[in-house]
């Protein structure tokens, strides 16, 4: 798709840019006086945690935040194959695939040999991340990606809509109540900022808050939790910009070292025209913000200019631009709990995104964190809510998100560094000169995480099984479940497995049948299926309330490598009758495809298959052998709470 052509206009790109107006400022409504989750911020991770408790009608949701509107411009620009992988199961992928700038090669420049003062390309690479997904890392702006959240929060059956203009004074908890359920031991005043009702003040209580109110948290910081870590001592200008120019590479994403002026990043942005521009600037000296720097997008545009020498840039518009400074900080804790608590104390107060780790935005890590950060945890607030599960749950938020955390910190450190040519704090005599094989290699060995397709939780009662890796090689137990394309028993259609796994609080197992004949009831993945619908000990059976479809909490799949099955053979639990009619659901089976083979591709052992048991964020949580029924029963036992 192209717009932009003639200026920047935000909003739903579906519309042509001369029929595109402006949003209007949404309505002010009273705040509830009390909801169960509270959700401060309305950045990917606040937007996020909203989307996903949008979809529980049981559940009351409350999103504020301090500014007039949704987010219009600028920010993050990035878009992960995990993030979109994430998007998908909001069902929004499909737009957000229509719409990026998708990022296939990256090129680098250095001081020409011959002529120092121009820049010269010395190599171009395809982009390290291709083939990490089924999805391409793209481009497109963060207001967008905002925009399809907020889409599909109004249209849930909660029809959630944040509320604005209202400002964080206080957060309190009351902790003789934090550990019943029941109670709404949070109590959170704001302020409203609006010329209507300025001053008015506004009380909410809640079971739980969210903050992904920022680097700067309030919320944080009324929960007294330190940022620990390193404070910035470089500044980085950065614009979107429409421009003229005879740079040859102008739509390919750069790493541009000049001599004398420092460096540029350069990323082509949605749309054709955009262009994503990271400046280095100079040193910011000890206790200074970005912010006390005294520079203008024409300071910024007029550096740009020495480092592309002797290529010109005519800067035709600048839809967005600011000055940030590099700092990697990470919060002590993620919740309100003591640091080294115990799994058994509930966690009542939650942070997230930029509210727990701030960094540099060049590697395209801040909504990318974020985002997935609220998606570990808005699934396991729900089933908490909804005595599902235990409430020892929800501190695995901590655990988890907290080491992706302290390896983005990492790898911000390096990436910085590697990047900067000018001098840095304490080393002001450093030679203006870095290797741009460096930053390749650095992306080429963090394309894994960068991708966000290679994150990891440690081993846990919900990342289980470590010892049956080999059955399924490449579905790595604690990364994400890697999707491959089957065939559809019913009609040949074509399926994406992962794609099964939507943002709706349920856990899924997929059997993988070994050789054996599955219509046969002597077959193990016959006998798996009879176990699952009628065994007392069946988690289906357990955790699965009276009159409720029996995928209603845990769906189950089946991948076989026979292609001429039919369905009417099978397990009934395979093609099952669900709803008010009793309908049959015939998009349960499927089968290896020819070229393309799930078996294959995922190191899936052929002779006995096995079960993959995936979480409702898209996590691999457990693989098992196919005749292991106690071992099934046994990994929702150690947190789910019996229903029927």
């Amino acid at each position: 798709m192209q717009f932009h052509l003639n200026g920047f206009k935000p909003g739903n790109y579906q519309v042509p840019d001369a029929a595109r107006k402006a949003y209007p400022t949404p309505p002010i409504q009273d705040l509830p006086t009390e909801v169960d989750v509270l959700i401060i911020g309305t950045g990917p991770a606040g937007l996020t945690m909203a989307r996903q408790m949008s979809e529980f009608e049981d559940i009351s949701t409350c999103i504020v935040d301090m500014a007039d509107g949704p987010l219009l411009f600028g920010r993050a620009d990035g878009i992960s194959c995990r993030t979109i992988e994430i998007m998908e199961a909001f069902n929004s992928s499909e737009m957000v695939e229509k719409e990026t700038y998708k990022l296939m090669q990256n090129t680098f420049w250095e001081p020409d040999v011959t002529n120092p003062q121009n820049i010269k390309r010395t190599h171009k690479i395809a982009d390290a991340r291709l083939g990490m997904s089924e999805f391409t890392h793209g481009i497109v702006n963060q207001a967008r990606l905002h925009e399809l959240l907020l889409d599909g929060m109004a249209n849930a059956i909660t029809n959630l809509r944040p509320h604005y203009s209202r400002e964080l004074l206080d957060l309190l908890i009351d902790e003789s109540l934090t550990q019943d359920l029941n109670a709404h031991p949070i109590t959170a005043t704001f302020k409203r900022v609006d010329d209507a009702g300025r001053d008015k003040i506004e009380t909410v209580k809640a079971r739980f808050a969210v903050g992904a109110d920022g680097g700067r948290s309030r919320v944080r910081k009324s929960l007294d939790i330190a940022l620990e870590g390193d404070s910035a001592d470089k500044a980085w200008g950065v614009m979107d910009i429409l421009l003229n120019t005879d740079f040859p590479d102008i739509r390919v994403k750069s790493f541009i070292q000049s001599k004398d002026h420092g460096a540029v990043m350069t990323i082509p942005r949605e749309g054709g025209y955009l262009i994503r521009f990271y400046v280095e600037l100079d040193l910011i000296d000890k206790d200074k913000r970005a912010s006390d720097i005294r520079m203008t997008e024409v300071d910024i545009i007029a550096k740009a200019q020495k480092i592309f020498h002797p290529y010109t840039l005519d800067v035709k518009e600048v839809a967005w631009w600011s000055v940030y400074s590099v700092g990697q900080r990470l919060a002590q804790r993620f919740d309100n709990r003591p640091v080294d608590s115990s799994d058994d104390v509930i966690p009542r107060a939650f942070v997230a995104g930029d509210a727990c780790h701030t960094h540099s935005p060049k590697g395209g890590w801040g909504l990318n964190t974020s985002l997935p950060d609220t998606f570990n945890l808005g699934w396991k607030m729900a089933a908490v809510l909804q005595r599902k599960s235990k409430p020892a749950l929800l501190a695995t938020y901590s655990t988890e998100r907290r080491k992706v955390a302290n390896q983005l910190i990492n790898a911000d450190k390096e990436l910085s560094k590697i990047v900067a040519t000018r001098p840095t704090a304490g080393n002001a005599s450093q030679q203006a000169k870095v290797d741009t094989a460096k930053i390749e290699a650095f992306m080429k060995r963090q394309s894994g995480f960068v991708s966000g397709t290679s994150i990891e939780y440690f081993p846990s009662y919900i990342c289980t099984g470590q010892d049956n890796q080999h059955l399924a090689k490449g579905f790595k137990i604690g990364q994400r479940f890697h999707s491959v394309e089957v065939s559809r028993v019913a009609d040949g259609g074509h399926q994406h497995l992962g794609h099964l796994v939507k943002a709706d609080g349920r856990w899924r197992i997929f059997v993988f049948g070994g050789t054996q004949d599955p219509t046969l009831m002597s077959s193990e993945a016959y006998k798996l299926i009879d176990f699952l619908a009628n065994d007392a000990t069946s988690p289906v059976k357990k955790y699965t309330p009276t009159g409720a479809d029996c995928d209603a909490v845990i769906d189950t799949y089946a991948i076989f490598q026979q292609s001429d099955l039919s369905m009417h053979d099978l397990h009934d639990q395979l093609w099952p009758a669900k709803g008010k009619y009793g309908l049959r659901d015939y998009e349960k089976v499927f089968h290896a495809q020819d070229g393309n083979d799930v078996y294959d591709l995922r190191g899936i052992d052929r002779d006995h298959g096995c079960v993959v048991i995936v979480r409702p964020d898209q996590h691999v949580a457990s693989i098992l052998p196919v005749a292991a029924h106690a071992d099934l029963a046994q990994f929702f036992d150690a947190f789910m709470i019996e229903q029927s």
